[in-house]
């Protein structure tokens, strides 16, 4: 118990530094609605990231040009290398073969320390089975999935959170209305949806606003790091 009788918070887990991640999306916008705050934290705390992303839909068109310049403003300072393809949104598992050849050269690109992407208890069919198949080329990786507020009622369960602070939760709203205006008139993409969710996300780590995540695998080492 701390001074105030309140508990320390001691679930905690820090990571050492981080120099490349890969995020990778069923559709432009879903990286930013999911993890955009998270996005902001990681290239401001390690100058020089490298950000490797694969979007299967949206190639060629206005969401294409909305997600680059998306992604670089919520990866301030990054080298971004982002790679948006032309699976016709919603149809993605009639393309299996297409996405897993795309996964596995977007693979054979990075060695990130962290991949984050859709999770599997998505009720979305694009976005599940992107969460079923990155496992399967990221196979040594900790991957982390990232939750999309959307129409159907598959909020998950989380097993990690990012905690945000007040003013990085706004930043990010401010940031997904100014470079997705073609999804502004969304009955569900406005600023109280989207820090609802954050907001209820904090309450359940004992932080203003939060981002969460579903562990896909991880493991835990309790050693001393040698040189430590």
């Amino acid at each position: 118990m701390d001074a105030v009788g309140e508990p320390r918070v001691v679930i905690g887990l820090d990571t050492g530094r981080i120099g490349e991640i890969a995020v990778l999306a069923a559709h432009c916008d879903d990286i930013a609605i999911g993890m955009g705050g998270t996005l902001l934290t990681l290239a401001r705390a390690h100058p020089g990231l490298r950000v490797h992303g694969l979007v299967l839909s949206g190639g060629g068109g206005v969401r294409d040009a909305e997600e680059r310049a998306a992604l670089s403003a919520f990866c301030p300072g990054a080298a971004v290398n982002l790679t948006i393809l032309d699976i016709p949104d919603g149809r993605a598992p009639a393309h299996w073969a297409r996405i897993k050849d795309e996964l596995n050269a977007f693979r054979k690109t990075c060695e990130p320390d962290v991949v984050f992407s859709t999770q599997r208890g998505d009720a979305h069919q694009d976005h599940r089975m992107l969460a079923e198949l990155v496992p399967t080329e990221f196979r040594n990786h900790l991957t982390l999935g990232y939750e999309i507020l959307k129409w159907e009622t598959d909020t998950p369960t989380p097993t990690l959170f990012h905690p945000l602070d007040a003013t990085l939760a706004q930043e990010k709203v401010a940031l997904l209305h100014e470079h997705y205006p073609s999804q502004v008139g969304r009955d569900w993409f406005d600023e109280a949806a989207f820090l609802g969710l954050l907001r209820l996300r904090g309450v359940q780590c004992r932080s203003t606003h939060a981002e969460a995540f579903v562990i896909e695998k991880a493991i835990i080492s309790f050693s001393e790091r040698v040189g430590a």
